[in-house]
């Protein structure tokens, strides 16, 4: 406990001094001092992310998105003749070991920002340190609200939020699909509770709340408690706030018991590995994104953006197929890039945050584009809707075929 104690403090002084270096020196405009993780010749990037256990899928992918842009950047000479290098750390999904990641990356790796981060519980962990540090956090695959409320001044969304894909989600079930008994299925943690709030609140403005919450620990698939709490309040649809493999495991042992709701997953759950454990058990299962899937018909022919990230990876990473969770990291790569081009050779922190605060309407070849401002650290705001059909998950256009099918469906049973 005593050791503990020392390093805790030991942390919190290094920190202090790191930042105040940044006021004094480097921050204030002292550009004869090189800034923390930059050289003449390169830009050192940290990043912590579970890279094994049981949401590896989500972090490798991620990692494997923002690598092809890198690698691709890198190539054509970097960013004012500084190559990018990323040091990933794995944390496996434990938010202790990405505390200490990040401290390491910080202190020890020195490293210029931190990018890429994966999960709620792990990244909201780390907040304090972003803060003390006055170290750029940017792109993290979470939707968290404690992420965007209240305003943290080095903290860089780029995706909408997990309030927003619930809100989507209750939205379409009410007013297009006509279902007022909605369930909550989440992870027992800052995750779960996030999604559960917002789904909440979401029904909240049509005068209604959850018939049932069922719930499951993290890193476990202990999902038949809150399976049979669920099953028992007759939900029309079920919200599910998880990762891939108990998300899966609830829907299986719901049709296995003759429960057969509509199912929404919100984007964090890895929609192709989803896909891949449901096999042929996928119908009725939604899933809200933060971009487009980058294989549909309209993302290869109308979004150039997609296609891209489908020919960059293709190219550093040819055994790897395109996926939702890895072009969410190649788009968090192309932000960073921007931002880095953007803030000039005499590269700092702060001037960083203000070159990516610059950015408005800026497209990178999907649907919506990005904009950040000094009050608004969130890039996009758009959510999309998918539904299971012939083994991925595709995109909604049309949501009266959806009502349609769901009905004579209905009308079969």
């Amino acid at each position: 406990m005593l050791v503990r104690l020392l390093l805790t403090i030991l942390t919190v002084v290094v920190l202090g001094l790191s930042a105040a270096c940044d006021r004094t020196g480097n921050e204030a405009g002292d550009l004869t001092q090189v800034p923390q993780g930059v050289t003449e010749s390169e830009i050192l990037i940290g990043s912590s992310l579970a890279l094994s256990g049981h949401a590896s899928y989500l972090g490798k992918q991620t990692l494997l998105g923002a690598m092809s842009y890198l690698k691709y950047i890198n190539e054509q000479g970097g960013v004012h003749g500084r190559t990018i290098r990323v040091i990933p750390y794995d944390d496996k999904y434990d938010p202790p070991l990405c505390v200490s990641n990040t401290q390491k990356l910080i202190i020890e790796d020195k490293v210029f920002c931190l990018f890429s981060y994966v999960g709620t519980p792990t990244t909201v962990k780390i907040i304090p340190l972003v803060d003390q540090a006055r170290i750029p956090l940017v792109g993290m695959f979470t939707g968290a609200n404690a992420l965007r409320e209240p305003f943290q001044s080095y903290i860089i969304n780029i995706r909408a939020s997990y309030y927003q894909e619930t809100a989507e989600a209750v939205r379409r079930f009410v007013e297009d699909l006509g279902l007022r008994r909605i369930a909550v299925f989440y992870q027992y943690d800052a995750y779960g509770f996030d999604g559960l709030k917002g789904t909440e609140i979401a029904l909240k403005r049509y005068g209604l709340a959850p018939v049932a919450r069922g719930s499951y620990t993290r890193g476990t698939s202990d999902i038949e408690e809150g399976l049979s709490r669920i099953i028992s309040s007759q939900a029309e649809a079920v919200v599910m706030i998880g990762t891939y493999e108990p998300c899966a495991k609830f829907i299986l042992r719901a049709h296995q018991q003759g429960f057969t709701p509509l199912f929404h997953n919100v984007s964090f759950v890895g929609a192709e590995e989803l896909a891949r454990l449901l096999g042929v058990e996928g119908d009725n299962v939604f899933v809200t994104q933060v971009v487009p899937p980058p294989e549909s018909p309209e993302s290869k022919t109308l979004l150039w953006g997609a296609g891209e990230y489908n020919d960059l990876l293709r190219r550093y990473y040819p055994n790897e197929r395109p996926n939702s969770v890895g072009l969410e990291g190649y788009i968090n790569a192309k932000v960073l890039v921007e931002g880095l081009m953007r803030a000039g050779p005499d590269l700092t922190r702060d001037g960083f945050i203000k070159a990516l605060e610059s950015i408005r309407d800026y497209s990178l070849g999907i649907a919506n584009t990005l904009s950040f401002s000094a009050q608004d650290h969130q890039g996009f705001d758009r959510v999309y809707f998918t539904r299971f059909k012939d083994g991925k998950f595709v995109l909604i256009t049309d949501w009266n075929e959806v009502k349609q099918n769901i009905l004579s469906g209905k009308a079969a049973q």
